[in-house]
């Protein structure tokens, strides 16, 4: 059995549903062993840390935690394709996803949930991680960041060919 936790800040002023979010931003989930930085596979991720991040700010929403992280014996596991599913479940909302590595089939499952997956090279902070897709927001973002803007709210969205009459 697959048990998830899920953890999140609570402001005193008003209790927000987690599914809100300001508009235009990006709703991101970044693989962590320690909630400290990216530093996790996401098929053996410990948490899953979620950020809503602008052009201008990131909050932070939610971790969400497994308990059946990765035994790391290098054997796949028979509930594996269970595993994989309940985690692309978790990350539901999300549009982008960074992890040190992630496989073939996870990858797949990923982008039909409609999550851009981004592989990192190293492990690298969260407040990195955060700062470089401000720096894509306010810089010239590429087109498939421009749709998912788009589809946020943030950006108006525009034919790529002009309508010939």
């Amino acid at each position: 059995m697959i048990s998830i936790r899920r953890l999140s800040l609570v402001s005193n002023q008003s209790q927000r549903e987690i599914s809100d979010r300001p508009l235009g931003a990006l709703r991101i989930a970044i693989a962590t062993e320690d909630i400290k930085g990216l530093n996790a596979h996401f098929g053996s991720a410990k948490c899953f840390a979620i950020y809503d991040v602008t052009a201008h700010k990131s909050q932070f929403m939610e971790a969400i935690e497994f308990d059946n992280a990765s035994d790391e014996s290098g054997r796949h596991r028979t509930e594996g394709d269970g595993r994989i599913r309940s985690r692309v479940s978790a990350l539901k909302g999300c549009q982008l996803l960074f992890c040190l590595a992630i496989g073939g089939p996870s990858a797949a499952k990923v982008i039909s949930a409609k999550i851009h997956p981004i592989k990192a090279q190293q492990a690298v902070s969260m407040s990195q991680v955060l700062s470089s897709v401000q720096t894509m927001l306010q810089t010239a973002p590429p087109p498939w960041l421009r749709k998912m803007l788009a589809d946020a709210g943030a950006a108006k969205k525009r034919a790529d060919f002009e309508d010939e009459d």
